[in-house]
């Protein structure tokens, strides 16, 4: 407003003074305010250009985030599971906060996944129970051997299904007779555990997840040819793409002593190394490569209603400080069964001391009861059959695995018979050989200078007198591995 006192009004016979012109009021002020003033002017359009692609921005920004959260929140598929379905007897929550979830791999073979092979129904392939501490400080993914012989419950008829009946079979006969609710029930009935949610992944969606992070690594001692699971790979460290790691962890014979329970162990491997791989950084870092997990994570599962990506989100962001090193995989404790051939039977008190840790949010760090400094989880042995008894070597391997070793590899000596049982090892595996010849009766430690592998070579000899029996507070098989966990370092 000062330019203005720079205009004097101009009287004219008595009239009003007259509006002055642009031309005399511009001419009127001085050259400096002259400069200054229409600067001003020059650059207010500027501004509301700048603040209108501001608020461009944001709102497109805006748009794509909710544009991606309901992309992501339309993919996930959801089936209820009710309070009738899961009946009134079930396990009180004992942690408030603390959340456990039943995940199940799915076997069903129509559509995308009927190259692997005609099977009527769906049947669960992998049973796990995955446990995050309250604190979010911890977690454990325990595994149910699914050729468990158990006491089943009665589920209810649903969604053309037949149901259940009370009986002593197998545990994953539930999904085929009442789906996942019945599956729900039993895992509760059995553990005493209470589930929060469930989560379900198929053939496609499993292969659809593991291309999506990258490929995942994983460590064979020797090449694998199966033509049930449709798998050729050579020996050593090597990243799986999705079809291969679907034929990883679906062979059984080809691999190890050919037992389900060596399955189960290599499904836990991959799914370790999978999860340090997300949680190094290189997906979370990649937005590209992290929209591609999210994506194909929301499109591989189906959910209860409960378990939405908020959920899920929330889930992950909690777990953002956690170290792979506190979470475990644990098988629960087995041991063959002496009336059904090519069954498993839990092994008590160990099993539910396993279920209380679970229930109560426990840690099983706290848990007394290890042998040796060396772990046996931490320990792969390789058997060779040094005698002429037809299939100890396999006997053996399974009595080793209910301990909690891994098997690498089963098979026979060049030379019979071998008269002493014979533990070979190398530079970098003596630690491991107290622990297993403390589960031995007999056995002779021989170095072998030229090895250069952690693993064990137990030769099976004339003098064999098998594995020492259990302690009952030996509680080592239910710590299970963390998720460093190498399968190479061995």
């Amino acid at each position: 407003m000062s330019t203005l006192r720079h205009v004097q009004p101009v009287e004219s016979h008595g009239r009003r003074p007259s509006a002055p012109s642009l031309r005399s009021h511009v001419s009127d002020v001085p050259p400096s305010h002259r400069g200054k003033r229409s600067h001003r002017r020059r650059r207010r359009p500027w501004l509301r250009w700048a603040l209108a692609v501001t608020m461009a921005v944001v709102l497109l920004v805006g748009g794509l985030v909710v544009g991606v959260w309901a992309k992501l929140t339309g993919n996930v598929k959801h089936v209820d599971v009710t309070a009738d379905d899961l009946g009134s007897a079930r396990p009180a929550r004992m942690s408030g906060t603390a959340l456990n979830v039943l995940v199940v791999g799915s076997d069903q073979r129509d559509g995308a996944n009927a190259k692997y092979g005609r099977l009527v129904g769906e049947r669960t392939d992998t049973i796990m129970l995955v446990h995050v501490s309250s604190r979010r400080d911890h977690a454990m993914v325990v595994s149910f051997p699914r050729d468990s012989l158990v006491q089943l419950p009665a589920c209810r008829a649903t969604g053309g299904l037949p149901g259940q009946r009370p009986h002593l079979g197998m545990i994953n006969e539930s999904f085929n007779s009442g789906g996942i609710g019945c599956t729900w029930k039993t895992i509760e009935t059995l553990t005493g555990i209470h589930i929060d949610h469930f989560v379900k992944i198929d053939f496609s969606g499993f292969k659809s997840l593991v291309d999506a992070v990258g490929g995942v690594e994983v460590c064979l001692p020797e090449p694998v040819r199966d033509k049930k699971a449709l798998l050729r790979l050579p020996a050593g460290r090597q990243a799986l793409n999705g079809e291969q790691a679907l034929g990883y962890v679906r062979a059984r014979y080809s691999m190890g002593d050919g037992s389900d329970i060596g399955r189960i162990q290599r499904q836990q491997m991959f799914v370790a190394s999978m999860v340090k791989k997300v949680m190094s950084g290189e997906t979370l870092t990649d937005p590209a490569r992290l929209w591609a997990v999210l994506d194909a994570g929301t499109k591989a599962v189906t959910t209860d209603p409960g378990l939405t990506p908020s959920v899920m989100k929330d889930l992950a962001l909690s777990l953002r400080g956690l170290d792979a090193g506190r979470i475990r995989f644990v098988t629960t404790p087995w041991h063959y069964s002496l009336t059904q051939p090519g069954r498993v039977e839990w092994v008590q008190p160990q099993a539910d001391r396993l279920f209380q840790v679970v229930a109560k949010d426990e840690s099983v760090e706290g848990v007394k009861g290890g042998q040796a400094k060396v772990a046996r989880s931490k320990v792969q042995v390789e058997l060779r059959n040094g005698t002429w008894r037809s299939g100890l070597a396999k006997e053996v391997a399974a009595a080793l695995e209910q301990r909690g070793y891994h098997i690498s590899k089963v098979g026979d000596t060049a030379r019979k018979p071998q008269a002493k049982t014979t533990i070979l090892y190398g530079p970098n595996g003596g630690t491991r050989v107290p622990t297993l010849s403390r589960d031995l009766v007999t056995a002779t430690p021989r170095h072998v200078p030229a090895a250069r592998t952690n693993r064990l070579v137990l030769v099976i000899g004339d003098d064999w007198k098998g594995v020492k029996p259990l302690r009952g507070d030996d509680h080592e098989s239910i710590k299970g591995f963390d998720a460093t966990h190498d399968s190479c370092a061995a």
